[in-house]
C-alpha cells in the first residue's frame, strides 16, 4: 500500500469511535513499522495522526501500536534530506530533531539545569555577541582590558574561557535578557518532545462513542454543574507538573509568564472524566502581576499534553487564553473548554470572559484559517462593538438561509478587530464594553500616580493579593468599581 494511501486510511480511521472500527484501525497500525517516509511534510503528518491516536484510542492495542510507531520518530527523523523543515512553528518538538531560539533567563535556566548538555549557544545565529561586553568584565574582571580598547574583540573565545553557557547562568536575569543570546537545543529521545511527553502510566479512557460536539456544550449551564474535586499535589509532584509544562511549551517556542514563574506550593488536580487531567496554578508572591490574578494550567488527554490555559483575572473578568495543540483540534474542543471555564469560575470566581482579537484571528491567519471567530461565537461569545455585533448578526442570517454558506475571510478580518466577551448568565457583561486593563495603568500614570481615595481602596486588596497563599482575593464593589473606570476613560 503506497505511503500516501496508509495515511489517509489512518486520517478516516482514527475519526470512527466504534468497537467495530477498532480492528481497522488496528490492522492499519500495524502497518506503519514497514512503511517508509522520505520527507517531512509526510512524517510530520503520520506523527501527528498517531500522537492523536494514542490520545483519543478506540482500543488499548491501538493505542500501544501508536506508542510503538512513535518511538520509532527519532530514527525517521535521521533518515530525513530535509529535517530542518521540521524546527518551525507548529511542527516543532519532535523526537529527533531541535530548535534554535532565544528563551528568558528564567526559562533557560530551567532547560540547562533540567537538560544537561542538550542546550548549547547557536553562535551562527547570534547577531549582536558584541552585547557580551555589558557582562564579560561582571563575569572575569580582566576581560575589560581586551574589552574596552580592542577591535576584533574574540567574544567566543572569551566566553569559552571563562565557562561559556554555564557561565551567563550566573548574570542576572536582566543581563542575560539582554544578550537575545540564541540558544541550540538537540532533542534527541528527550521525554520533553512532543513525540515522547507522557504523564505516568493512568488507565486509558477509550472512545467507542463518537467524540462530543459542540452542539452538545452549554457554558452557561456550567455554573450549575457541581464543583470540582481539587487536590493538591505535594511540592515533588507539583515542581515536576511545572517543569513539565515549561518543556511542552518551549519546544513549541512559547513561553508563559505564569509557567516560568509558576507557584509549585499551590498546584491542584482536576480529572473531570473522559480521560483529562487539567493540572491549575498561580504564580508567587515575588513574581505575581500588580492588579491582575494569574491562573495558568495544562490539558493532559490519557497521558498527553494536549493544550494549556493562561487566565488573568481582575473583579469577575478574566482574559482568557485558551490553545489546543492544532494536533487535537477534533478531539472535543468545546467540552474541555467549558471544563476549563468552569476550573476559573471555581478557582478564581470569573464569571464573564473576554478574548483577545489576536486569538480569534486579528494579525493571526492560523486563526482565521481554523474559523477561531465562528468556533467562540458559537458557544455564546460576542463583540464588544455594536457594529461588529451587527455584521455578525448579518452573516448568522445568511447561514440560517443557506447552510452552505462561508463568511470570506474578508469579512472574518472585520469581525475580529475588537475583543470578544461571553458571560454566565446575569453576570453584568456590558459593564466591561471597552475596558482594557492596560489603561488602568496608563491613566493612573497621566494623574501622576495613585490618589489617596484610590489607594485606600487598594490597600486590603493588594495585601490579599500579595499574601503568601491568596492570589485571587475578594475585591470590594468600591475598588471594582474604581478600575473599571480607570480602564475605561
Amino acid at each position: 500500500m503506497p505511503t500516501a494511501t496508509l495515511l489517509d486510511q489512518l486520517d478516516q480511521s482514527r475519526r470512527r469511535f466504534s468497537p467495530h472500527e477498532a480492528p481497522v484501525l488496528e490492522s492499519l497500525l500495524s502497518e506503519v513499522p514497514g512503511f517508509p517516509t522520505t520527507t517531512a511534510a509526510g512524517l510530520i503528518r503520520l506523527h501527528e495522526l498517531l500522537l492523536f491516536i494514542r490520545a483519543y484510542p478506540v482500543s488499548t492495542h491501538a493505542a500501544a501500536l501508536a506508542e510503538t510507531a512513535l518511538h520509532d520518530i527519532a530514527r525517521r527523523v535521521a533518515l530525513l534530506s530535509d529535517a530542518d523543515a521540521l524546527e518551525y512553528g507548529d511542527v516543532s518538538g519532535l523526537a529527533g530533531s531541535g530548535i534554535t531560539a532565544v528563551f528568558t533567563a528564567g526559562l533557560a535556566r530551567h532547560l540547562i539545569r533540567r537538560h544537561p548538555g542538550a542546550l548549547s549557544i547557536h553562535w551562527e545565529a547570534w547577531q549582536t555577541p558584541e552585547r557580551l561586553i555589558q557582562v564579560l568584565p561582571s563575569l572575569f574582571p580582566l576581560s575589560w582590558d581586551d574589552l574596552s580598547v580592542e577591535a576584533g574583540v574574540p567574544y567566543r573565545e572569551w566566553l569559552e574561557a571563562v565557562g561559556g553557557l554555564q557561565a551567563l547562568m550566573r548574570c542576572t536575569s536582566a543581563q542575560y535578557d539582554a544578550l537575545e543570546l540564541p540558544l541550540r537545543w538537540d532533542f534527541g529521545t528527550s521525554t520533553a518532545t512532543r513525540t515522547l511527553m507522557r504523564l505516568p502510566d493512568r488507565e486509558f479512557f477509550l472512545h467507542r462513542q463518537p467524540l462530543i460536539t459542540r452542539r452538545e456544550v452549554s457554558l452557561d449551564a456550567l455554573p450549575s454543574e457541581p464543583a470540582f474535586p481539587l487536590r493538591k499535589l505535594p511540592r515533588k509532584q507539583a515542581e515536576e507538573v511545572i517543569a513539565l509544562a515549561r518543556d511542552t511549551s518551549a519546544v513549541r517556542f512559547r513561553e508563559l509568564h505564569g509557567f516560568t514563574y509558576g507557584d509549585t506550593a499551590q498546584v491542584f488536580e482536576v480529572n473531570p472524566g473522559r480521560g483529562v487531567v487539567i493540572y491549575a496554578w498561580g504564580v508567587p508572591a515575588e513574581n505575581r502581576l500588580p492588579l491582575r490574578a494569574y491562573l495558568g494550567a495544562t490539558i493532559w488527554k490519557n497521558g498527553i499534553p494536549v493544550g494549556y490555559f493562561e487566565g488573568l483575572s481582575l473583579a469577575e473578568r478574566m482574559e482568557a487564553g485558551f490553545n489546543l495543540y492544532y494536533t487535537f483540534r477534533e478531539g472535543e474542543t468545546a467540552w474541555l473548554y467549558g471544563r476549563l471555564l468552569k476550573l476559573c469560575h471555581q478557582f478564581a470566581g470569573a464569571n464573564i470572559f473576554t478574548l483577545d482579537p489576536y486569538q480569534i484571528g486579528h494579525e493571526n491567519k492560523e486563526a482565521i484559517d481554523s474559523g477561531a471567530f465562528w468556533f467562540y461565537r458559537k458557544l455564546g461569545y460576542h463583540s464588544i462593538s455594536a457594529a461588529l455585533r451587527e455584521l455578525t448578526a448579518r452573516e448568522e442570517r445568511k447561514i440560517a438561509a443557506n447552510p452552505g454558506y462561508r463568511t470570506s475571510k474578508g469579512t472574518l478580518r472585520k469581525l475580529v478587530c475588537e475583543p470578544m466577551i461571553y458571560g454566565f448568565p446575569g453576570a453584568p457583561v456590558e459593564d466591561w464594553y471597552g475596558f482594557q486593563s492596560r489603561r488602568i495603568g496608563l491613566n493612573v500614570a497621566r494623574q501622576g500616580g495613585w490618589t489617596p481615595r484610590q489607594k485606600r481602596l487598594l490597600k486590603p486588596y493588594l495585601e490579599a493579593k500579595q499574601s503568601a497563599k491568596v492570589e485571587s482575593p475578594r475585591m470590594e464593589p468600591a475598588l471594582r468599581d474604581e478600575l473599571l473606570h480607570l480602564g475605561k476613560i
